[in-house]
């Protein structure tokens, strides 16, 4: 391969048909390379679906795109989708916690407060009096990496993570804010930690900040249609500029050529490639760089993923007095089986449009250890979610259809000394010439940070590293933290 990040010489085969290997795709065929997309699955998207409920059009799969970072929205604009862009038609949600929907507080960092008075109402007034200690503790050592939970309960108590920042991160990661890494997770609060005593005083920091910089527009943004149009549309654009997209094709076997480039074993077909960009979670990379790279398929090994399913609800709109907002989080320490629920039909103006009788929601379940729920047949999934949102919401009608999709191994796990494992991985990597990984397993797991992933990983086969230097330096927090609100 040669170039400097502005020119990608030859044929480049990408493996994995997600959003990532998508968005290299189409990055690199604006820098003037063939390429050819190998994907394992008969679609294109990966966790970016779209389908239908009671013949309302919904994602199956993540249904909003952080706009606080470019990469999503500017991608959709690139592909036709300017027109279909709209933000939230609401973005007030709520906390299912302490046996009543309680407003999400605002003026947090990722469930941090600047104050106790900004959690009022969510926690207890021994929580809240606990929070106000944090002025009087000596500093906290983070290191090189300290756990979400572990930092913020030492500073704030235990509370402040149980009921706020554990129901947040857990919407995002599905895991264990007592085992996520904070320098991973939200990378803001880790430099703040490394520099402050107090925590309350550091979250006040960044929200001056953010509020000196005065970020306009939305913090998410949807597609009119679902977010899982968003694959489809760039697959669509990829074959227009000539790119090739074989789907429902596993890729067996990866090696380098004796005379350089690498040699792909795709079904039936024998590749030859200049490049290859491996954008495949971390089991399927794993196996594949095992011959090239034992080093490196030793490390992906180690990165664990959660599963978890989606549970999508149609009513009648007559049936239904659902409160205002988008919906709701439940901190696990409440004890109830669902961790989320979207009020679809409130949050998206487009689902409410398509039929104004049919109100749309979806609830979410499952965790990183959590198995006993996952293994429950689909029918039991969405009554124990019925039986949930009658507690919560007082909904209690029939739904008209429901429909439950299963991500299973969906989202990888950040733990404590991820950022290093993913320094190692890119390291051993580096190493292997006309090779390059992206994917939700090394940056941040939202979309932007998925395609951020992916345009570094093009820059690095053009011979320009800057893009993954800064990615591993800096990783992509995938949650807009409240800062400022």
């Amino acid at each position: 391969m040669s170039g400097t990040g502005t020119g990608v010489a030859g044929h480049v085969v990408v493996i994995g048909a997600g959003i990532a290997g998508l968005a290299a795709a189409h990055r690199l065929l604006q820098r003037g390379a063939r390429v050819t997309v190998v994907e394992a699955t008969d679609r294109v998207g990966g966790k970016l679906l779209p389908g239908d409920v009671a013949g309302v059009r919904v994602d199956l799969g993540a249904e909003s795109l952080l706009a606080r970072r470019p990469e999503a929205v500017a991608l959709a604009r690139e592909v036709g989708l300017a027109d279909r862009l709209q933000p939230p038609a609401t973005a007030t949600a709520s906390l299912w916690t302490r046996g009543a929907l309680r407003p999400m507080p605002k003026g947090h960092v990722m469930g941090v407060p600047g104050t106790a008075s900004a959690l009022s109402g969510v926690l207890s007034d021994e929580g809240l009096a606990r929070i106000e200690h944090d002025a009087d503790l000596p500093r906290t050592e983070v290191g090189e990496d300290v756990a979400v939970g572990e930092y913020v309960a030492a500073r704030l108590g235990r509370e402040v993570v149980d009921r706020l920042v554990e129901p947040l991160l857990g919407g995002v990661y599905a895991g264990d804010a007592y085992h996520l890494s904070l320098r991973m997770a939200v990378p803001q609060l880790f430099q703040a930690a490394r520099t402050h005593t107090s925590l309350t005083q550091a979250v006040r920091e960044i929200q001056a900040r953010a509020a000196a910089n005065q970020q306009s527009g939305p913090v998410f943004m949807g597609v009119r249609g679902g977010v899982g149009s968003l694959p489809l549309a760039v697959a669509d654009s990829v074959r227009s500029r000539g790119g090739e997209i074989v789907t429902g094709t596993p890729v067996t076997e990866l090696r380098r050529e004796p005379g350089g480039g690498w040699r792909v074993a795709a079904g039936d077909r024998l590749l030859h490639a200049d490049g290859v960009v491996l954008a495949v979670p971390a089991p399927a990379a794993a196996r594949l760089l095992a011959g090239e790279s034992p080093q490196a398929a030793a490390e992906l090994h180690t990165i664990e993923y959660a599963s978890m399913a989606l549970v999508t609800l149609a009513y009648r709109r007559a049936d239904t007095r659902l409160p205002d907002g988008s919906g709701f989080l439940v901190p696990p320490i409440d004890g109830h089986t669902i961790k989320a629920s979207t009020f679809a039909s409130n949050k998206w103006g487009w689902i409410a449009e398509q039929d104004p009788d049919t109100v749309v929601l979806r609830t979410s379940v499952g965790r990183h250890g959590e198995t006993e729920i996952l293994g429950r047949g689909d029918d039991e999934l969405v009554e124990v979610s019925r039986q949930d949102l009658k507690e919560a919401v007082g909904l209690d009608a029939a739904p008209l259809q429901t429909r439950v999709t299963r991500w299973d191994g969906g989202l990888p796990q950040y733990p404590v000394g991820h950022h290093a494992r993913v320094a190692r991985i890119r390291a051993h990597v580096a190493a292997l010439p006309g090779l390059a990984v992206c994917g939700a397993q090394y940056d941040g797991v939202g979309v932007p940070a998925c395609i951020a992933s992916a345009y570094a990983a093009v820059d690095q086969l053009g011979g320009d590293l800057e893009g993954v230097q800064e990615l591993t330096a800096h990783p992509v927090q995938s949650l807009h933290g409240g800062a400022g609100e």
